[in-house]
């Protein structure tokens, strides 16, 4: 009876020991339909079809990205994978899009205090955004399907869109001022007249129990199970790779560089620089509306 005492609390450590150690990592290849610059004006000057494919490729590069996640039971840190530029991919476009796709260095999440930790450069000053995780009022759905090997179920949601992520921009419903513009002769637009965007965003998860932490891409958790694919109608984050219990442990901590501010502090700031460069542009007289970088 001892005996069997000793070996229940040795095998009773041995679960709580591996659970404290427990750590994955997976890997998530982000891709986001780039939208579409026919007919658009760049400033004064319309957009030309050589123009328009350099603007869509470099928009194509910048909205497909691989990211990683480390997790273990109750927090994750999720970091795009770090690539060598091209030459030339370092122009005034890439940073001005790259900073309102939401562009960041560590992502941390902390499931258990249900709070959030990332680091962000905007207009050349690092801001450290430190707020509440968003909680998702997710349905929980039947269908299945396999994702990497593992049974994934279906969950669903509707989010609140940042007004400071380029990912959530949708074209215009534009059937009536084209009409108009047809009247008037008028045919072409600026490029940020043809975007809005949404109120909520409709997101559809796929997560595993079989890999049971409350953990998932971005700002993506609060499901039974690792969360391994979102797609929200024109981002779609897929797992590509997962590793569990790797040799080598990774550090899981917030990053602490820039200033500290809230969600809502950083959005206001974004808005506003952006209203300003929007207005500093409608006012030219030539140019283009976007820096086109060289």
């Amino acid at each position: 009876m001892k005996k069997l005492s000793y070996l229940f609390l040795v095998f009773a450590f041995t679960q709580v020991h591996a659970q404290k150690d427990f750590q994955g990592m997976a890997v998530y290849e982000s891709k986001t339909q780039a939208p579409k610059l026919e007919g658009m004006r760049a400033g004064n000057r319309d957009i030309t079809p050589e123009m328009q494919k350099t603007m869509e490729e470099r928009m194509k590069q910048m909205l497909e990205k691989t990211f990683i996640l480390n997790f273990d039971k109750t927090a994750s840190i999720y970091k795009e994978e770090e690539k060598l530029d091209a030459p030339g991919q370092q122009g005034g476009f890439r940073v001005m899009i790259g900073s309102m796709m939401g562009a960041g260095g560590t992502f941390y999440k902390d499931v258990k205090a249900r709070s959030y930790t990332i680091d962000k450069e905007f207009m050349g000053k690092e801001f450290l955004v430190v707020d509440s995780l968003p909680k998702l009022n997710w349905k929980l759905e039947q269908e299945t399907k396999q994702i990497g090997g593992y049974n994934c179920f279906k969950a669903t949601a509707i989010k609140e869109a940042s007004k400071t992520d380029f990912r959530n921009f949708r074209p215009k419903n534009n059937e009536k001022k084209d009409e108009a513009k047809k009247t008037s002769g008028e045919t072409k637009t600026n490029f940020e007249d043809n975007f809005e965007i949404p109120k909520e965003i409709a997101v559809t998860a796929w997560y595993t129990p079989e890999i049971p932490v409350n953990q998932g891409p971005e700002n993506y958790w609060g499901l039974p199970g690792l969360i391994l694919e979102v797609n929200d109608g024109k981002t779609v984050i897929l797992c590509s790779k997962i590793v569990l219990n790797a040799k080598e442990k990774v550090e899981i901590k917030p990053s602490k560089k820039g200033k500290v501010v809230s969600q809502k502090d950083y959005d206001e700031t974004v808005i506003k620089k952006m209203e300003e460069f929007r207005e500093m542009n409608r006012g030219r007289t030539s140019g283009p509306a976007m820096p086109m970088g060289r």
